[in-house]
């Protein structure tokens, strides 16, 4: 392998660590759920800094970090729906946006031009918040803390950078839609 493929690798970890991150949880072993969620959280800078840092990025690259990341969230915001952590309402506004963002993409590909993956600034806020939501609700779900109020205020931040980042999606698509009619 080359070093050139390091990040892919490291994406490829991170989808299989989804596997036991959903096991550990439905057999309620939040603390290792936990350990594997931030090992997974913190192979996601690594694998974007090696690929920012050495020039490492590769088209598969561009495909695997994304599906890596919205794999292990959806997972993780199913599996503890499941288990009674996380509100159904909540995790179908969330699994929803990225439902909208991925058909937005591919109908974008499919009928106007190439997308480059480009989140916006709500955007990364929002999966930021998203990891972080999921990492107090798992120690919650273990140990209790931190108590359901901040998660509320969390949740509440998440679903503002939701309509905030949908808002910028389909502005920016429907700006570049516009501008590729002109220029054709």
């Amino acid at each position: 392998m080359s070093p050139r493929q390091i990040p892919n690798a490291i994406c490829v970890v991170r989808i299989i660590l989804v596997i036991p991150i959903v096991r550990y949880l439905l057999e309620e072993r939040y603390g290792l759920a936990l350990v594997l969620i931030l090992i997974a959280g913190l192979s996601d800078a690594l694998d974007g800094y090696l690929a920012r840092r050495f020039d490492w990025r590769t088209r598969l690259g561009g495909l695997l970090d994304p599906a890596a990341d919205k794999l292990l969230m959806f997972s993780v915001f199913v599996t503890l729906t499941w288990l009674g952590w996380v509100p159904v309402w909540f995790t179908a506004i969330v699994v929803g946006r990225d439902i909208v963002i991925i058909l937005g993409t591919l109908v974008y590909q499919l009928l106007v031009a190439p997308v480059h993956g480009e989140p916006t600034r709500a955007s990364k806020l929002n999966t930021v918040l998203q990891i972080a939501f999921l990492l107090l609700t798992v120690n919650h779900a273990w140990m209790g803390w931190p108590p359901r109020s901040w998660l509320n205020v969390l949740a509440t931040a998440i679903l503002v950078t939701i309509g905030i980042s949908i808002i910028q999606y389909v502005s920016t698509g429907l700006s570049r839609l516009r501008e590729s009619r002109q220029a054709g």
